[in-house]
């Protein structure tokens, strides 16, 4: 299966920020797990996908009330029930990073327990090979 690109946008809002008056870290992780459920479940279903870790969410850049961030999220490696995603959140006006990483999604049946999903990652562009080498390197700790 080819990597496809998930896309959505954010306008940061006054209840969003920190005592900084940046955007609060809690609320950029929810949205961060949030697009990597999207492109992981649109590869199975939600309801047999669930978060166990949180890779690297490292900020580059402050972000402020009324600026809007898109999230580009897609599936770059796969295991026999993993599933890692890579996020990466730019300011949609001029597409500067602002943050990047990764998460890992695990495939479950009804009981919550790990079951093999049969999906397999197959990149031909040179970022998204870098990218499941980097995702094929993480552990989880």
């Amino acid at each position: 299966m080819k990597v496809k690109s998930y896309i959505i946008h954010r306008q940061i809002k006054s209840q969003d920020l920190n005592h900084h008056g940046t955007l609060f870290a809690g609320r950029a992780a929810e949205w961060f797990v949030e697009a990597g459920l999207i492109a992981a479940a649109s590869l199975t279903s939600p309801k047999n996908v669930v978060c166990v870790n949180i890779h690297g969410m490292v900020f580059s850049k402050p972000v402020r009330v009324e600026n809007i961030l898109k999230f580009e999220s897609k599936v770059v490696s796969t295991g026999r029930t993993r599933i890692v995603v890579h996020v990466k959140i730019l300011f949609s006006h001029n597409d500067e990073m602002v943050l990047n990483g990764f998460l890992t999604f695990v495939h479950v049946n009804e009981k919550g327990l790990p079951v093999p999903h049969g999906i397999t990652i197959e990149p031909d562009e040179p970022e998204d090979i870098e990218l499941k080498r980097k995702a094929e390197n993480l552990t989880l700790r």
